[in-house]
């Protein structure tokens, strides 16, 4: 999978949080449209979710020079 952008990582990391019942500020439509198509989240009647995979993304390693499989 490729990386994600800056825009598209932030929208994850508040659909995380949405998910985990907190107040979120709102997304950018063109970074939760391509999360969806990447299968991270999801759309639903309230917005979008994360999905199993955008969450797994999220709990992933770190990629960096020690650690440059990840």
């Amino acid at each position: 999978m490729r990386d994600l952008t800056e825009g598209e990582l932030h929208a994850l990391r508040n659909l995380a949080e949405k998910r985990a019942g907190n107040v979120t500020a709102f997304l950018r439509i063109s970074d939760a449209q391509s999360l969806t198509e990447l299968g991270l989240a999801t759309r639903s009647q309230q917005g979008w979710d994360i999905t199993a995979a955008g969450a797994a993304y999220l709990n992933r390693p770190a990629r960096g020079p020690g650690n440059p499989v990840a």
